[in-house]
């Protein structure tokens, strides 16, 4: 059975940084990816990887945030630095496409 569980999640100050954690479960290597939902609005892709370790970024987090995994511990993480308030957001992990079922998502908010 497939499970995914995010978080890090927080308040944090515009410029900021958080780093968000996927620990997936019943999943094997997988291409895997961080996706938001802000409220009102459509949820996005943010972030990518693959197996084979090469990285996809939206334009608006290019430069600012980092995916990586751990395949021994089937986790993904994503390093946001430099946040804005438009960064604020639900965030989840699935896989690409996103095939699993959804997790409950971390809480990401930027504000001063």
């Amino acid at each position: 059975q497939v499970q995914l569980e995010e978080s890090g999640g927080g308040l944090v100050q515009p410029g900021g940084s958080l780093r968000l954690s996927c620990a997936a479960s019943g999943i094997g290597i997988y291409a895997m990816a961080w996706y938001r939902q802000a409220p009102g609005k459509q949820r996005e892709l943010v972030a990518h990887i693959i197996s084979g370790g090469s990285t996809y970024y939206a334009h608006s987090v290019k430069g600012r945030f980092t995916i990586s995994r751990e395949n021994a511990e089937n986790t993904v993480y994503l390093q946001m630095n430099s946040l804005k308030p438009d960064d604020a957001a639900v965030y989840y992990c699935n896989g690409v496409p996103p095939v699993f079922p959804w997790g409950q998502g971390t809480q990401v908010t930027v504000s001063s």
